[in-house]
């Protein structure tokens, strides 16, 4: 394991509209403000989504599983910001409900707000990490640069 310090930075919040996407957002406010690490908090409704629920196999690349919805749910959800090929990247899990019935994991493709979605992005300073290609699963994982190892 590796980690670093950092300390906390500005904080932005952002009130999405019906049928906007988080990630355009948080994405496209980090690329405007020049937030290079970041986390970001979402609590709200979505109206459609594809959600990752975890790797068809547990071993070699990643072959997604997907659930897809295509009617109002409620959202609550954390990730974080880093930057992957110089450009902010988000990387997002929630848990999405409605009724007696709830997904957890990582939404995606064509995932759109309903009527509100509430976001908030806490920058964090000084943190020397970014998204780097990790061959061997064939996915961006974060990486620490410097730092320290437990």
């Amino acid at each position: 394991m590796r980690y670093t310090q950092g300390n906390l930075g500005r904080v932005f919040v952002a009130c999405l509209e019906d049928g906007e996407s988080i990630y355009d957002a948080a994405e496209g406010i980090a690329a405007k403000e020049n937030i290079v690490c970041g986390a970001c908090w979402a609590v709200g409704g979505m109206r459609r989504g594809k959600v990752v629920v975890g790797p068809k196999e547990t071993t070699g690349k990643i072959d997604p599983q997907h659930v897809e919805f295509d009617d109002a749910r409620e959202i609550v959800g954390f990730g974080t910001l880093f930057l992957a090929d110089g450009k902010p990247k988000l990387h997002f899990h929630a848990a999405i409900g409605r009724g007696d019935k709830a997904i957890v994991g990582c939404p995606r493709d064509g995932m759109g707000v309903y009527l509100t979605l509430e976001v908030v992005i806490i920058e964090l300073s000084n943190v020397d990490a970014a998204r780097e290609l990790n061959p061997a699963f064939g996915v961006q994982l974060l990486s620490i640069h410097g730092g320290n190892s437990l």
